[in-house]
């Protein structure tokens, strides 16, 4: 089965933020309270309740040369994904179609995904709403699973009304993205496409009119050390050491039993 992705192409957005309003209203995630903070972008950050959101940067050296650029905020539902690696419970895992998808009810609340996304993408919840049978969890864009799952788009691309976002086979986008770029190189010589090969390929792209760290896109994303570390060294440790555990637990419980026959014979 054909990786599916979503091809986000900055120049053409409008940062209406229809997208922020699908996702929660698809999801069902709660509003926030936000504030007046002199710009249109809010809430401030991605949260538990907020999984999409809409950067505004300014950029220019003179007023007569300033622009907005919006970078989409969201899981980059990376293939070398580092959220999965770290993932005691496997609640983080990669579905068929390419996405990393999650299981709420596995989650245990650890936080080594919220630590180890290069993206800084993975949200903890409080209480509340933000429990499972009392433990803390996290939460994040789940590519609207039960969407494409069921042959319709993801709710954000549906809503976008300029075509900035596009869902299809992935090989598609990246062949539509790098023919969106050339276009683009002659107004803005800086274009690329972002997320081809980052982390093994993102199923994100995105199509930018200038250089990733201008958009605040980390130029060479790479999975935390500590991930692989947990993955091919702590974590099998971890299982070597629970496994002397028990075995220690069972020759003491034979060495006692062996003690109280010894003691009735002698009796």
């Amino acid at each position: 089965m054909a990786d599916k992705a979503i091809l986000y192409d900055a120049s053409k957005c409008t940062a209406c933020r229809g997208c922020q309003v699908a996702c929660k209203q698809w999801n069902d995630l709660s509003a926030e309270t936000t504030t007046n903070r002199g710009t249109y972008e809010n809430p401030p950050d991605l949260s538990y309740d907020t999984w999409l959101k809409m950067r505004f940067t300014e950029i220019g050296d003179s007023p007569e040369n300033l622009r907005w650029i919006f970078t989409r905020r969201a899981c980059m539902h990376c293939t070398e994904a580092a959220c999965v690696e770290v993932c005691p419970t496997k609640a983080l895992y990669h579905h068929e179609l390419g996405f990393v998808a999650y299981t709420r009810s596995l989650c245990t609340g650890c936080g080594y995904c919220v630590e180890a996304c290069p993206f800084d993408v993975p949200r903890s919840g409080g209480g509340g709403a933000g429990a499972v049978h009392g433990v803390r969890t996290m939460n994040k864009c789940i590519f609207c699973e039960d969407r494409v799952t069921n042959g319709e788009i993801p709710a954000c691309v549906k809503t976008c009304p300029t075509g900035a976002l596009t869902y299809g086979d992935r090989s598609d986008l990246v062949a539509e993205g790098k023919a969106r770029v050339e276009v683009l190189k002659a107004t803005y010589p800086n274009a690329n496409l972002y997320g081809e090969n980052e982390l093994g390929g993102l199923h994100v792209l995105y199509v930018l009119d200038d250089t990733p760290e201008v958009y605040g896109l980390p130029v060479n994303p790479r999975v935390p050390v500590s991930a692989t570390a947990w993955q091919d060294v702590l974590q099998p440790i971890g299982w070597g050491l629970a496994g002397l555990a028990v075995a220690g637990l069972g020759l003491n419980y034979i060495i006692a039993r062996r003690k109280v026959k010894v003691a009735s014979e002698e009796k």
